[in-house]
């Protein structure tokens, strides 16, 4: 019932919306007569300000058109590789008629890029697609809101998801190197893992940001709440199905709004004062915060439906059974055995000021995967980075970003292609003594590839 209401509020509150908005460029139009009266300027700002909070948000564009190669712009085309019921596999095609630039794409290694499907649409990666078209090919994994998906479809369940990466990285071939954002770093390692038990090929470089490998370690909030509630507790109290108003009709899902709810509650203060400074800016007439305000707003207020079966799932599998670490996921009659491991090179990333995953535990995955010569695994901590600034914005770009594109680049030589035997070429040796080099600004330890 409460889809239902949340539905109901959100129609009565578009023409509203919509009439804020009108008013607000009627207040601020420089051949409108009401831009010359008192306060205008504080009047359209606030009407500016009800119009986004009351708004709709709906799934916001990659918008990525063009990317520098080697100093040279090239264009950018979004490509459907494989369209599945709940996901589709995007690649992010290239052009140029420049031979030179044309000649380095055709030889940078490829990325799987696997975003998460825990609540914001994949499109909340462009900048780390961005960055990472300017030195490899690229796919992403485009999550599909489960309010769009027939029920007839059928369910969508946890070892499902496995099975789509699973897919994607056969699609791709062994030349794929795989990232995965936060979420997807569980089910990534299990899909590589299962591929590994069965002796089929592993990707040459898996890398995982920020993700739950091991909650137990430094919980967050987001953790103890999965943590301390139970299995019941969830599935009566956040599953919902979807109205009647979209193609998903009768779906159970935990709603978007909902998860919305949860990322603002997390941080009430600091929206409330984003809020009021983008007031503010608005009056100041600073266009470049207002732009700034808005992009990251229209981002983050577009939220995904997850299909019940596999949100739950999750929580179980990862939050309070622990089966990765636990040796107990069942994926299709096979056990999760990160151990059998043994080609693929490991890094890991992990944000200092990290408030969804905590520290150690996506760095977790080296006890894991055992199987993994020492000299193939390496670790990141990104100083001064929240759980966003390891896949986006200034820390990203400057920081991370340089250390992922020096491990795949590592990994992906000519010699390297010929190395199965798990060998680490030269740059990956003397790299490694970096492993012991203890970070002044923290107890642990920072690791660069």
């Amino acid at each position: 019932m409460l889809y239902q209401l949340y539905e109901t509020q959100r129609a009565l509150m578009a023409p509203f919306s919509e009439f804020a908005s009108a008013t607000a460029k009627l207040y601020s139009h420089p051949l409108s007569p009401f831009t010359h009266t008192p306060m205008a300027q504080r009047v359209s700002a606030g009407l500016d300000l009800m119009h986004r909070l009351a708004k709709d948000y709906e799934k916001p564009e990659f918008g990525i058109k063009t990317v520098p190669v080697n100093g040279v712009n090239v264009a950018v085309q979004e490509q459907v590789a494989i369209e599945k019921p709940f996901c589709r596999l995007i690649r992010f095609k290239r052009f140029t008629d420049e031979t030179e630039a044309l000649a380095d794409m055709k030889s940078q290694p490829t990325v799987l890029l696997v975003a998460p499907l825990s609540g914001h649409h994949s499109t909340l990666l462009r900048d780390t697609v961005r960055m990472l078209l300017q030195d490899h090919k690229v796919y992403i994994t485009d999550w599909t809101d489960a309010r769009m998906v027939p029920e007839e479809v059928g369910a969508f369940h946890l070892n499902d998801y496995v099975t789509y990466v699973q897919e994607f990285i056969r699609h791709i071939g062994p030349e794929v190197n795989v990232i995965s954002v936060c979420q997807p770093t569980v089910p990534v390692l299990a899909a590589i893992s299962v591929m590994a038990t069965h002796g089929e090929f592993t990707p040459r470089t898996m890398t995982m940001m920020g993700g739950p490998i091991d909650a137990r370690k430094s919980p967050t909030a987001v953790n103890n709440l999965a943590m301390n509630k139970s299995y019941e507790w969830f599935e009566n109290n956040v599953i919902y199905r979807v109205p009647q108003n979209f193609p998903g009709a009768g779906r159970t899902v935990y709603p978007g709004f909902l998860q919305h709810t949860g990322f603002v509650a997390m941080n009430p203060d600091r929206h409330m004062t984003s809020h009021y400074d983008y007031f503010l800016d608005l009056v100041r007439g600073d266009d470049d915060s207002v732009d700034s305000h808005r992009q990251f707003y229209d981002e983050y207020n577009a939220v995904l439906d997850m299909p019940s079966e596999y949100y739950l799932e999750t929580i179980k599998a990862v939050f309070q059974d622990f089966a990765l670490v636990n040796r107990t996921w069942d994926v299709n009659g096979t056990i999760v055995a990160p151990e059998d491991i043994t080609t693929t090179a490991l890094l890991t990333v992990e944000g200092e000021l990290d408030d969804i995953s905590g520290a150690g535990q996506t760095r977790a995955a080296h006890g894991l995967c055992t199987g993994i010569p020492k000299e193939r695994q390496f670790h990141y901590d990104v100083v001064g980075a929240g759980h966003y600034g390891i896949f986006s914005g200034r820390r990203w770009r400057e920081k991370v970003y340089p250390e992922i594109r020096e491990f795949i680049r590592t990994y992906n030589t000519d010699e390297q292609k010929m190395d199965l035997g798990g060998k680490a070429p030269a740059v990956a040796v003397k790299a490694a003594p970096r492993k012991a080099a203890p970070r002044k600004a923290a107890a642990r330890k920072t690791v660069k590839s």
